[in-house]
């Protein structure tokens, strides 16, 4: 393990408190909040660059293969505490600071989380890049530095409203501007051919618009080990800034027409693509990046190597799933415009360097273009898939001849669409799912025809998470109590948290955890006030769903679920019920109405419940504004039931059930994406497992025989919980707000498909799973049992085993090792 000298605790403040002078102005004592926050990141940041350097160092030297990770998300949280925490001086500086009169935790929050994704695509690229750092192996994220993320939630009258996330407002102190990086980026115009004297043609592109990608760098930091690797993040701006001529002529919007150019694309990640423009700015925003990126690697490797033929041999990019694919064509067109290559030449190294990871399940959610948006966006890398999409067509024609549904299902381009992920399969050398459950779906159902094909590039890599950051620093209580039982080594080696199994009937041991998650309840109740300004009680269960919403999510069976149990008790004022407190939190994309509907739905009823007197505190229903990283770590810590309920073969993977899985909660979901992984480690005894198989729901899909109205009118209990939608108890100033819901389980009034996700179907099988919590939550000793074999079954859901796997069958990269001199300050 490598560690930096011990914290010179003098030379930290000092440095603290010149980071404050020179760059406020001000003394400790005069800084506020945000100043002191600053003054830290910059005294933290100076061993971070030593590091930072050593590694780039030792890279040169050793020359090892790259992985350039390219994704339109990394959803990076604080870095402040990761940082400290990967650098092992997290105690030391907060002693320090301490002795200042700085509490860190303060110093913590004033940080604002990195709008640079939203999801779970996004977290997984973070967890994969502390992963790559903490394992020693050189990696690059690629992605966009947006300067006000998907948005910040707002929620008002219990309706979801976006605003801009500004989280740059005070600048991020630990990124570097890399000018001397910069890569021009062309849009539209059109190719012409000039052929030379050999009779080779040369295809230029003119007429073009283009911007300017500035790169900015970020560490991040491996676990004691001296590495840091980077994370890029490319930044637009105009190739020229201002014209004065045109302002002099009074055209003021012509004068700043580049600068607007440039700041669209790097606005906000996933603009609204419900209409036109939209549409075309998201595909501005893929190629942006992923050409920057592409240029970058290429000039990077020939700075070093003088044949860019042996390209692969250095480099690999793995595509986070569709968004980046035209990575493809665009490195088949810097090697043959840029580096003469010829077709068979570019396309050997494109093929041996290109890996495809596949997210999803829906056929719907696999990115398409229409070409007329593609091609005149893209002239050139239009011109390259065509002939992509041709030479595989007469390969599919080979190898099935007189079989054009093969084609139909197969080409990259059909319909007037260029189809993203078929590109991806086609091009890639590799192409896996991120659980085992979704890799056989993608074989046997939505990508069949291609593992037909070629089925030696399909496999799978179940997803997972890095401990240091959502156990050591998120849950510090639990990491401590952890140790103590089986030491430090679960920190980089997450299976040997085995060993606490053999306590989990321990009367002492019990009550020991039970009275964390009890205090980490109680943390999380207190943020539920400052924020909600609701009383919650930890001593009630916590009931949590945090996830984007969607409707394959099914946060709607959840708060109907809690409609069902308010009435049971509405019904029963004498029933004997555990207090339950339901925690929602999730974002709805901003065009998704359906998604922001049932958003209002939660509140709604959050807002009828919570000030019902009659119920005696009952229940709680509390929906957390703006979910992000820093809010996740104190929810994950505090829950004692983590909901996993999308209808089973919709979810590619899930890493948040991994992570309430880390910090002692129990599982109450169906059999679908990692679920039926976490099952087989902790076994289906540990869970709360209900609903329908992937199989039965697979064949509802494909043969019929599903009518939710047959549920709804046969059990009374379930038409009242839906009546309600309808009849104004949850609306009474518009008893219709709620219909669309509805409708869509019952398909009144629409041509959509009735109930689509299966929540009537399932909502019984629920109703007795949430009975069975509560039955076994009572028995205390039975329910830390549980969730005490939980964390000690969690080992193979690190993220360091996944990057592991994806390292010794896909990218082949070769272990660094740091021998550091550096001294923490």
């Amino acid at each position: 393990m490598f560690k930096a000298h011990s914290l010179d605790k003098v030379k930290f403040k000092q440095s603290v408190e010149e980071n404050v002078k020179t760059l406020f102005r001000k003394t400790v004592q005069e800084a506020d909040e945000q100043q002191i926050f600053q003054a830290v990141c910059y005294a933290v940041k100076d061993t971070i660059i030593d590091q930072w350097m050593n590694t780039q160092e030792a890279y040169e030297k050793k020359d090892p293969k790259t992985v350039y990770y390219l994704s339109m998300e990394f959803l990076m949280g604080r870095a402040l505490g990761n940082n400290l925490i990967n650098l092992l001086e997290y105690d030391d500086v907060r002693e320090a600071l301490s002795e200042m009169g700085i509490d860190l935790n303060m110093v913590e929050d004033q940080e604002p989380d990195a709008a640079l994704g939203n999801g779970g695509l996004g977290r997984l690229a973070a967890c994969f890049l502390d992963s790559l750092a903490t394992l020693g192996y050189s990696a690059y994220g690629c992605g966009i530095r947006y300067r006000y993320g998907m948005f910040k939630q707002q929620i008002r009258n219990g309706y979801q409203m976006e605003i801009p996330d500004d989280w740059l407002r005070d600048g991020n102190p630990f990124e570097l501007r890399r000018r001397e990086y910069k890569k021009e980026v062309k849009f539209g115009g059109y190719v012409r051919v000039e052929t030379d004297k050999s009779g080779r043609n040369h295809f230029i592109q003119d007429g073009y618009q283009s911007v300017m990608a500035i790169p900015y760098d970020m560490p991040i930091v491996g676990y004691g080990n001296g590495i840091v690797n980077t994370l890029r993040i490319w930044d637009a701006e105009p190739v020229e800034s201002f014209h004065l001529d045109s302002f002099d002529k009074g055209d003021y919007k012509k004068a700043v027409e580049q600068d607007n150019l440039a700041r669209n694309i790097v606005e906000v990640l996933y603009p609204n693509d419900n209409h036109y423009a939209g549409k075309e700015l998201r595909l501005k925003q893929q190629y942006f990046f992923i050409s920057a990126s592409v240029q970058e690697a290429v000039a990077k490797y020939m700075r070093k190597h003088d044949d860019i033929r042996h390209f692969a041999d250095k480099n690999v990019f793995q595509l986070n799933d569709t968004h980046p694919t035209v990575a493809i064509p665009e490195l088949m067109r810097v090697l043959m415009d840029d580096y003469n290559l010829t077709w068979d030449e570019a396309w050997d190294v494109t093929t041996h360097t290109c890996a495809y990871t596949n997210h999803t399940i829906m056929s719907e959610a696999l990115e398409k273009w229409p070409i007329e948006l593609f091609s005149r966006l893209l002239p050139r890398v239009y011109q390259i898939v065509e002939e992509i999409n041709r030479r595989f067509c007469l390969r599919i024609a080979e190898k099935y001849p007189s079989n054009q549904e093969k084609i139909k299902n197969m080409a990259v381009i059909y319909d007037g669409q260029v189809r993203m992920a078929y590109l991806a399969i086609c091009a890639g050398f590799s192409v896996n799912g991120v659980a085992a459950l979704h890799t056989d779906i993608l074989k046997k159902e939505e990508l069949k025809d291609f593992y037909e094909m070629m089925p030696q590039k399909f496999n799978n890599k179940t997803n997972g998470i890095t401990q240091r950051r959502f156990l050591l620093h998120a849950n510090p209580l639990l990491a401590s109590w952890v140790t103590e039982h089986v030491g430090p080594d679960w920190i980089t080696d997450l299976p040997k948290i085995k060993g606490i199994a053999v306590y989990a009937d321990d009367e002492k041991t019990q009550s020991e955890f039970m009275n964390i998650k009890f205090r980490n309840k109680e943390r999380l109740a207190q943020y539920i006030l400052d924020h909600n300004h609701i009383v919650v009680d930890p001593r009630s269960i916590f009931d949590v769903q945090v996830k984007r919403l969607h409707e394959y999510k099914r946060q709607l069976l959840n708060i109907l679920h809690v409609m069902y149990l308010y009435n049971k008790i509405k019904a029963n004022p004498d029933l004997d019920f555990y207090p339950r407190t339901f925690i929602f939190g999730a974002k709805a994309a901003a065009g998704y109405l359906t998604a922001k509907l049932t958003i209002k739905l939660i509140n709604s009823v959050a807002e009828v419940i919570n000030n019902d007197a009659s119920i005696g505190g009952k229940l709680k229903v509390v929906f957390i504004e703006d979910y992000k990283v820093s809010n996740a770590e104190l929810i994950f810590a505090a829950a004692d039931v983590s909901e996993q309920i999308s209808t089973a073969s919709k979810e590619a993977s899930g890493t948040g059930n991994m992570k309430f899985m880390l910090n002692g909660a129990l599982t109450l979901g169906t059999m679908d994406g990692a679920n039926v992984e976490m099952a087989e480690e902790v076994g289906k005894d540990n869970m709360f497992i209900f609903g329908m198989s992937a199989e039965e729901v697979i064949g509802f899909e494909r043969n019929g025989g599903y009518n939710p109205m047959d549920i709804f009118n046969h059990d009374q209990e379930i038409r009242d919980v839906l009546t309600q939608l309808i009849n104004g108890f949850y609306a009474k100033d518009d008893p219709d707000r709620f219909r669309d819901l509805y409708n869509s389980l019952l398909n009144t009034h629409s041509t959509s498909k009735a109930d689509r996700y299966f929540i009537l179907k399932d909502f019984r099988s629920y109703i007795e799973a949430q009975e069975e919590v509560e039955k076994q939550y009572r028995d205390t000793a039975l329910w830390a049992k549980k969730a005490i074999l939980n964390v000690a079954s969690v080992g193979k859901f690190s993220s360091d085993r996944t990057i592991q796997e994806y390292v010794d069958d896909i990218w082949h990269l070769d272990k660094v090792t740091i021998n550091s001199k550096t001294t923490m300050l």
